[in-house]
C-alpha cells in the first residue's frame, strides 16, 4: 500500500493548494509599518481581505490605501491598548464581517532604561501593549474566529513575539522582554483552551527587521554591518521572510501547528 492510501486520501501535495490563502479574512494589528505592514502587504497580495489597524490614523489609512493596489485592505484605526478603542474596533468588524480566518497581534512598544532608573509608567505601558491586548483582543474575537473554522482548516491566532523573549538581550529593554517572553506562553496557554474550537495560536519570534523599533540601530551602515555580523545568516529578516511564515501558519501547510514558539531570526537563538 502506498504512502497516500494508508491514511486514506492522497496527498494534498501541489504547493498552490497547501499555501493557498485566498479568500481569507485577516486582521493585522499594528499593521500600518514595519513587520505588520510586511504580513498585510504578503496577505493581501495572496488573495487575503485583510483589516489593518493602528492608533495613528493617518498612517493606517495611507498603507491601507498602498495595499489596496494589490487588493482587498481596509483601514480600521484603533488603541488596541485602549479598552474603549479596541470594542469600537470589535463592534465595527463585527458589523462588517460575520467571521474571519486570520488574527494577526502584531502591536507592539518597547521602552529602554538602565536598571535603577526603569520608571513603573514604560514597565506598565509596554505589558499592557505586548501581553494585555493581544489576550483581550483575541477573546473578543472568539466568535468571528470560530464561525468559519473546521478541523480541516481551523482558525489561526497568529502572536509575533520577539527573540528577546528566548535569549538574553543585551540592552536594557527590560518590560520588552519579559512581555514577549510572556506572549509567547500566553500563546501557548490560549493554544491549550481553543484547540477544541478549531483555532491553532501560534507565535513567530522575530530577529532584527526593518521597524521603528530597529530604525536607531540600521539608520546608520557601521551599526547595521553590526547588526548583521551578530546574525548567523549574516543579513537581517525581509518582508518574505515574515510573510512567508505567517502565510504557512494561515494555510494548509500549517493547520496541525498549533502552541508553537517559531523563531525567525536567522540563526541567533542557536548561539546562546
Amino acid at each position: 500500500m502506498d504512502a497516500a492510501r494508508s491514511i486514506g486520501h492522497a496527498l494534498p501535495v501541489q504547493i498552490s493548494e497547501l499555501f493557498d490563502v485566498s479568500g481569507k479574512v485577516a486582521v493585522v494589528t499594528g499593521g500600518s509599518r514595519g513587520i505588520g505592514e510586511m504580513i498585510a502587504e504578503g496577505l493581501v497580495r495572496n488573495g487575503v481581505r485583510v483589516y489593518i489597524t493602528a492608533r495613528k490614523a493617518d498612517a493606517c489609512d495611507a498603507t491601507a490605501a498602498r495595499l489596496s493596489e494589490f487588493g482587498e485592505c481596509i483601514s480600521l484605526p484603533a488603541d488596541m491598548a485602549d479598552e474603549t478603542s479596541m470594542n469600537a474596533f470589535v463592534a465595527e468588524l463585527t458589523e462588517r464581517e460575520s467571521a474571519i480566518d486570520i488574527l494577526v497581534n502584531n502591536a507592539g512598544a518597547a521602552w529602554g532604561a538602565p536598571l535603577g532608573e526603569f520608571p513603573a509608567g514604560g514597565f506598565d505601558k509596554v505589558m499592557n501593549i505586548n501581553v494585555r491586548a493581544p489576550f483581550m483582543l483575541s477573546q473578543a474575537l472568539l466568535p468571528l474566529l470560530k464561525s468559519n473554522a473546521t478541523t480541516e482548516d481551523p482558525g489561526r491566532i497568529i502572536m509575533i513575539g520577539s527573540i528577546d523573549g528566548i535569549r538574553v538581550p543585551f540592552g536594557d529593554n527590560f518590560s520588552y522582554s519579559a512581555s514577549k517572553a510572556g506572549i509567547h506562553m500566553l500563546a501557548r496557554h490560549l493554544a491549550h483552551f481553543v484547540v477544541e474550537d478549531h483555532i491553532t495560536v501560534n507565535t513567530i519570534a522575530p530577529g532584527p527587521f526593518e521597524s521603528k523599533m530597529m530604525a536607531y540601530m540600521l539608520e546608520d551602515d557601521d551599526r547595521r554591518a553590526m547588526v548583521e555580523s551578530t546574525v548567523p545568516r549574516k543579513r537581517i529578516g525581509s518582508p518574505e521572510d515574515v510573510a512567508g511564515t505567517v502565510i504557512y501558519l494561515s494555510s494548509r501547510a500549517g493547520a496541525f501547528c498549533t502552541g508553537n514558539v517559531i523563531p525567525l531570526d536567522g540563526g541567533i537563538s542557536t548561539h546562546g
